[in-house]
């Protein structure tokens, strides 16, 4: 470990390393004493320490709920495709609003139930590594503050959640749910595996996108199967952007990421993963004979996703996560353009 730090002293960047030691970047010790309760990768006046009693600080951050952008990337696929199987119900005269309005509200408390479940069950496998990495090392399993068997217990607890929202849906679309859960229990090994995990990621981050369709029509499409397409090609997007942050401390202790493999020519291929995503998704909307409206809003996200990629400077971490969280915009505007559209068609 010494020698490590040394090399990559002598290169002129603070690592991992010097971190774990406790070091700045001009040869100090670091006060530490604000790590004892906060996490060092989220803000520290999150409504999470301004509401809930202290001895639930370290659950909401195993589950996320001082980071949403999350449970919002996990939700707007849902979201669109229960939009966009609403849409196609009207031409169906299947169409029901209060239906449409009852799903939405369950995948919103689902994605953050679920979310944090996964968040937890990822922190569970990935404990040693999280104590390797500079920015997550200050998470409740690394620094001690959770025990892995309450982290377990919470696992079960945020499950249970979402299985009474789950509950909620039809039968097949309670089938696609449980079928998720074997993407779900891959993806944190993903990384140990394949330089592609990003693509595991978005599998199971997409499902929305089949769910949604199959909550209200009761099956899936070539509509819906294209929006799933299309959601899991937007996930290995912006998650790779996501990655750069961790990169180097990645090639340290060996984990594999879309950003090591894609290196310099990320910003290629965000232009072919968005390009991707932007054809798909025309296609469905189509398909579902979605209005104007919808590929208006379509043409907005594009616009977005062209900023990125103008914007993205793979070396600056705040940069990166900066872009990363602006996919939220995105989301909420292709589920803007649906809604609206879908308001424009009701008899």
């Amino acid at each position: 470990m010494a020698e490590a730090r040394a090399f990559f002293r002598r290169r002129g960047r603070i690592t991992i390393l010097d971190r774990i030691a406790g070091r700045s970047l001009d040869g100090g010790m670091q006060d530490t004493d604000h790590l004892n309760d906060r996490v060092s990768d989220a803000p520290s006046d999150n409504w999470v320490y301004r509401i809930l009693p202290p001895w639930l600080w370290p659950y909401a951050q195993l589950a996320r709920w001082d980071r949403p952008i999350g449970w919002q990337l996990l939700m707007w696929p849902c979201f669109w495709s229960a939009t966009l199987a609403a849409n196609a119900a009207i031409g169906q005269g299947l169409y029901s609003g209060s239906l449409l309005v009852a799903h939405l509200f369950l995948y919103f408390i689902g994605a953050v139930a679920m979310r944090g479940a996964g968040c937890t069950y990822n922190d569970l496998v990935d404990h040693e590594i999280d104590m390797e990495v500079a920015r997550t090392r200050s998470r409740p399993l690394p620094s001690g503050r959770v025990t892995r068997a309450r982290a377990k217990i919470f696992i079960g607890l945020q499950a249970l959640v979402g299985l009474f929202v789950l509950l909620q849906f039809n039968w097949f679309t309670v089938f696609l749910g449980v079928l998720s859960l074997g993407i779900v229990a891959l993806y944190p090994y993903a990384k140990r595996f394949t330089d592609w995990p990003q693509f595991y990621l978005g599998l199971a981050f997409s499902w929305g996108a089949l769910m949604g369709w199959a909550g209200i029509l009761g099956g899936i499409s070539f509509a819906s199967v294209l929006l799933y397409a299309a959601s899991v090609a937007w996930t290995i997007g912006y998650d790779t952007i996501y990655a750069h942050q961790d990169k180097e401390d990645d090639e340290l202790i060996g984990v594999r990421s879309t950003a090591r493999l894609f290196g310099d020519r990320t910003r290629i291929w965000l232009i072919g993963l968005y390009g991707l995503t932007l054809v798909l998704m025309f296609m469905a909307f189509a398909l579902a004979g979605a209005n104007l409206i919808a590929f208006l809003a379509l043409l907005g996200a594009a616009g977005m996703f062209a900023w990125q990629i103008v914007r993205l400077d793979i070396e600056d971490a705040a940069q990166c996560l900066a872009l990363f969280k602006s996919n939220n915009r995105v989301g909420l505007i292709i589920f803007f353009g649906l809604f609206v559209s879908l308001l424009f068609a009701i008899p």
